[in-house]
C-alpha cells in the first residue's frame, strides 16, 4: 500500500484516513463487487450513496466503475456509523468533519451526543411499549371468549 504524506495532521485517526493515491495509483482498481465484499455494503447500498452524494462516484472504465482506497476507507466508516444508528445526515456531518486543519473535536462530540440523547430517547419509548404489551397480554385469557385485550386496545377500547 502506497501512502502519500500530506500536511494534513492524520495522526488521531490514521485507520480510517490514511491519504492515498486514490485513482492514480497504477494497477489498483477494484469493482463494485469487490467493494461490497470489501465493506460489507450491499452494491445497491454503495450505488444509493453515490446517488445520494455520500460518496463520490468514481471514475468509469467502460461499463465499469473503478473504485480505489479511499472510496473503501469511507464506505466502510459509513457503514459503521450506520450501524451506530447515525442519520446519513449525521454521517455527512461526521464526514466534513474528518480530518482537517480547522477540526475540533467539539463538533464531533456534538454530533455524537445529540445522537446518544436520541438513542436513549428510543429507549425510553421501547420500555414504555414493553410494559403496555406485557400488560395487555397478561390480560388475554381473563375476559370472556369473545372479547381481545389486545385487539381492542389496538382499537381504541380500554383494554
Amino acid at each position: 500500500m502506497l501512502k502519500l504524506r500530506t500536511s494534513r495532521p492524520f495522526a488521531k485517526f490514521p485507520q480510517l484516513f490514511t491519504v492515498y493515491s486514490n485513482y492514480r495509483l497504477k494497477g489498483f482498481r477494484v469493482k463494485i463487487g469487490d467493494v461490497s465484499k470489501q465493506t460489507r455494503c450491499k452494491i445497491e447500498t454503495i450505488r444509493y450513496y453515490e446517488r445520494i452524494g455520500v460518496i463520490d462516484p468514481p471514475p468509469r472504465r467502460g461499463a465499469y466503475r473503478d473504485y480505489g482506497l479511499r472510496d473503501i476507507e469511507r464506505l466502510r466508516f459509513v457503514r459503521r456509523a450506520r450501524e451506530l444508528g447515525f442519520s446519513l445526515e449525521e454521517v455527512r456531518a461526521l464526514l466534513d468533519l474528518t480530518p482537517g486543519p480547522d477540526v475540533h473535536c467539539d463538533q464531533v462530540q456534538s454530533i455524537a451526543e445529540q445522537h446518544l440523547g436520541n438513542v436513549r430517547a428510543k429507549l425510553a419509548d421501547l420500555a414504555r411499549m414493553e410494559t403496555a404489551l406485557t400488560k395487555l397480554i397478561r390480560q388475554c385469557g381473563t375476559t370472556s371468549d369473545d372479547r381481545c385485550p389486545v385487539l381492542e386496545s389496538l382499537a381504541g377500547g380500554e383494554g
